[in-house]
């Protein structure tokens, strides 16, 4: 899910504008007033504050109008940008948000309907406040306000909606082999983070059989790291992406979100800035888990590329042998 940070800049502060700007927000709010001061400053959304509906539930009948509300706004705006792309104008977008003092269940009741889950908005004024909204039924709100008062965190917000994608289970594997095969189409996804010991992405023959793959964080004599890079295996491959899905590595794009998972199951997006696909000698590397279940990957034969150790360590392709343990999915 992406999601989207708004903040409310109230009173108006032209600096504080910036600010918000330059942590990466998505939208900001002020008065209608000041709308046309700051409208060309980024390629962000602007809104007035005549744009923004809050709305607060004190009975059932509350959320039931607002779920309705927010089903009637999909319609809305597409009729809107429809009509707007034929006059050659953008649409005037309007925002309904739940206003703060909202309490869990009416939220978890909202984000049950899939057909409106993802237009579900939560006024917010801390970090904490944020990270409750976020890990609703596991899944959190895709949009958030910031009040004034949550402004003093939103660079420690912003990062929360980066880094707060959940978890994902590692379990150990033995090594059963490890041997040359010869020529491969591999991919190196060369993303726009600088990446940490231990990150890497989950790659696989199969799908339900992943390897994690670590990020060229490592120096060595030869080559200099390459932090922003997973060199992630063959062409064909699985990688295990955001919100529980699968992509071939040869259909990643520039542009795309890219999942990033820590030895500890800690996981992050991270958006690709190139892709780089290139014939090199490959590795073919088999393991299995206590469970009996089987699975392979294709890697690079060269020793700048590394899987994780049981214990979280960076270990190179080129030194693994039967028996090792390595981190899977």
């Amino acid at each position: 899910m992406q999601r989207e940070i708004y903040v409310q800049i109230e009173p108006f502060d032209k600096d504080m504008v910036l600010l918000a700007l330059e942590a990466g927000v998505h939208g900001v709010v002020v008065d209608d007033a000041h709308l046309g001061e700051v409208e060309g400053l980024a390629l962000c959304e602007f809104l007035g504050n005549s744009q923004i509906e809050r709305v607060k539930f004190e009975k059932k009948e509350d959320e039931i109008n607002y779920a309705d509300a927010l089903r009637t706004s999909r319609v809305e705006d597409a009729n809107e940008t429809k009509q707007a792309k034929q006059a050659g104008k953008n649409a005037s977008k309007s925002k309904l948000v739940l206003a703060k003092g909202w309490e869990i269940i009416p939220v978890e009741n909202l984000l049950a309907q899939a057909d409106i889950a993802e237009k579900v908005c939560l006024e917010v004024t801390s970090l904490e406040e944020a990270r409750l909204a976020l890990g609703i039924l596991e899944r959190g709100v895709s949009s958030l306000l910031l009040t004034k008062s949550a402004l003093t965190q939103l660079r420690d917000i912003m990062n929360l909606c980066v880094v707060g994608t959940g978890k994902i289970e590692l379990e150990k594997a033995k090594v059963l082999s490890v041997r040359p095969v010869g020529l491969g189409h591999r991919v190196c996804v060369d993303t726009m983070s600088v990446l940490k010991m231990g990150q890497g992405m989950l790659t696989g023959n199969s799908s339900a059989f992943t390897f994690l793959v670590h990020a060229e964080t490592e120096e060595n004599n030869y080559v200099n790291s390459r932090p922003f890079r997973v060199n992630a295996g063959a062409v064909h491959a699985y990688a295990v992406m955001p919100e529980d899905k699968t992509a071939y590595l040869e259909e990643l794009n520039s542009g795309d979100e890219v999942l990033i998972v820590s030895a500890n199951g800690t996981c992050e997006r991270a958006v690709i800035g190139r892709v780089k696909v290139e014939v090199r000698p490959m590795l073919f590397i088999e393991a299995i888990t206590s469970s009996g279940k089987k699975g392979s990957v294709f890697l690079q034969n060269a020793e700048t590329i590394r899987v994780v150790s049981a214990e979280g360590k960076p270990v190179s392709v080129v030194a693994l042998k039967e028996g090792d343990e390595i981190l899977c999915h």
